[in-house]
């Protein structure tokens, strides 16, 4: 039998760290209550405030609420089937997007700020007690002609956000993959002291 509790699945990580960081996962199940327009914009504003080359701040961000069915449709057309199923119950979809650089070869770096940008956002999620699934399976150049986006700006990512839900929300061929275990790699598999491929010893878990 489904449980009809909202879904917990905190990071069994090898050294403490911060609740928010253990908690935040990216369930495909939303309840179906609306997401308050404060707890939104204290999304925004946290991103808002992310580091960033120079204080360039390439990050932007698009969004769509169920409430405007037009603008709800458009982006829900977007994603790719395999995204569209599940993200039926979500209340908000989010497209991030990133102002490229216009330095040669330094569009890496705008990259990188929208990532720390969104990881500020996905994590101030938490604090307000929402959830989010980020997705890259969606169509980037039907969205940069749907949303009008301007030469130079590039959708990274596109995030499904809302209250947490229930696995009897979703279909039961996603069930398996809602139930399984979050993994990482060990820290020693990634984490190098002095040079590539010298792990430190004491991060290592025996």
């Amino acid at each position: 039998m489904i449980s009809n509790d909202t879904l917990r699945k905190p990071a069994e990580a090898q050294h403490p760290i911060h609740e928010l960081i253990s908690e935040r996962w990216s369930p495909r199940s939303f309840a179906g209550k609306s997401v308050e327009r404060e707890s939104l914009h204290s999304l925004f504003e946290a991103a808002r405030w992310a580091a960033s080359g120079g204080n360039q701040q390439p990050w932007n961000f698009l969004f769509a609420t169920k409430e405007n069915t037009e603008d709800y449709a458009r982006f829900t057309s977007l994603l790719w089937e395999r995204n569209a199923i599940w993200t039926k119950t979500a209340p908000v979809l989010v497209l991030v997007v990133a102002q490229l650089y216009p330095r040669p070869g330094s569009e890496y770096i705008s990259f990188y700020d929208t990532g720390m940008a969104t990881a500020n956002l996905l994590t101030q999620a938490v604090a307000s007690g929402l959830v989010t699934h980020p997705m890259g399976g969606f169509d980037k150049d039907r969205a940069k002609a749907e949303l009008n986006l301007p030469e130079g700006y590039e959708p990274i990512v596109m995030i499904a956000l809302g209250y947490p839900g229930t696995l009897d929300q979703l279909p039961e061929a996603l069930h398996e993959r809602e139930l399984a275990p979050r993994t990482r790699k060990p820290i020693d598999e990634f984490v190098f002291e002095g040079g590539w491929q010298r792990p430190a010893p004491d991060a290592a878990i025996e």
